[in-house]
């Protein structure tokens, strides 16, 4: 990657692989920086999915993105980049995150001392990513003088982050950050003052990317209709209610969270405004959106990750306004 701000596209694991192949295409030619690939379980499985992408692309990066100490071993996960390197070199990254609770919840797994498990993986990774013979002892991992058959393949590694602690740890131990979706630009500026922290105590710099909702049409409310019941979904949880705060955001998280449970949607989407729209996405026209943009990069961010386009068309309309690798 350049040292310049960046624009990249995401993908969930919901829609078929076949549209996300033309997708892809698409932000290839147009100079998109990434496809960042998430972890989602019971969807569709993202080494597999990284590895049929780059095959369809020429120059594009593919991020594994918050892969699971608690699902996927972090040997594993250094194994996966290290094989999808060696075939693509250059073009690939590693982002560890603690995983989604209803998801570990739903296959019955306890995420169990977050901090210290995602600080291992990161240290066992960037070993044996380096070409090391690794021995290691933590709290949940432990290697005995293996090494991996690929060499070294020194890739980045990227921490998805929320909390303060595992923010700190980003900027003393990853290469890179990944903040989540529907963040407003205020609590992005928050957490990238807690990464600096880390950075600080580590003597080191560290790329900051976020995941920011984008949805581009003519007519605003068109735009904004979109991700209305998606967002509706992510803010109902009391753990985004410092994000909330620091945007100034008025939204009633209990009725919130009433309304989805009862699936009452037109009262979720009158409760999803577009003044929190506004405040948690980059929605509407294409200028709105560009402001938009403008406003996440200005917090700190080096790379935007859009998130929650759906389709071809829709992706013409985003790349429109990013115009790919620059913003």
């Amino acid at each position: 990657m350049s040292a310049s701000f960046l624009c990249s596209i995401s993908y969930d694991g919901a829609g078929a692989p076949a549209e996300l192949a033309a997708m892809v295409e698409q932000a290839d030619a147009a100079g998109a920086a990434n496809l960042w690939v998430a972890s989602h379980l019971f969807h569709r499985e993202p080494i597999a999915t990284a590895a049929l992408m780059l095959a369809r692309s020429r120059r594009i990066g593919v991020v594994l993105m918050a892969m699971s100490p608690y699902t996927v071993h972090p040997v594993h996960a250094a194994m996966a980049a290290a094989t999808l390197d060696e075939a693509f070199p250059g073009r690939v990254g590693l982002c560890f995150g603690s995983g989604a609770p209803r998801d570990l919840e739903a296959i019955g797994v306890a995420a169990a001392h977050p901090l210290a498990a995602l600080r291992e993986s990161i240290d066992i990774a960037r070993a044996l990513l380096a070409g090391e013979t690794v021995t290691y002892a933590g709290e949940r991992f432990r290697t005995a003088g293996r090494r991996l058959a690929t060499g070294a393949r020194p890739l980045p590694l990227w921490l998805a982050a929320s909390g303060p602690r595992m923010l700190e740890l980003a900027g003393e131990r990853a290469d890179g950050v990944l903040i989540s979706a529907a963040t407003s630009p205020a609590f992005v500026r928050w957490s990238l003052d807690l990464v600096a922290r880390g950075e600080a105590k580590a003597g080191r710099s560290v790329r900051k990317a976020g995941l920011v909702f984008c949805s581009v049409a003519a007519d605003a409310r068109t735009a904004r209709d979109r991700l209305r019941r998606t967002i509706a979904y992510i803010l109902r949880g009391q753990h985004h209610a410092k994000n909330l705060e620091l945007a100034g955001t008025a939204l009633d998280q209990e009725a919130l969270a009433a309304a989805f449970a009862r699936e009452d949607w037109p009262a979720v989407e009158a409760l999803v405004t577009d003044d929190v729209l506004h405040r948690h996405t980059a929605s509407g026209t294409p200028d709105q959106v560009a402001a938009a943009l403008a406003a996440y990069r200005a917090v700190g961010l080096d790379e935007i990750v859009t998130y929650g386009v759906q389709d071809r068309r829709q992706l013409a309309d985003v790349l429109a306004v990013t115009g790919g690798a620059a913003a």
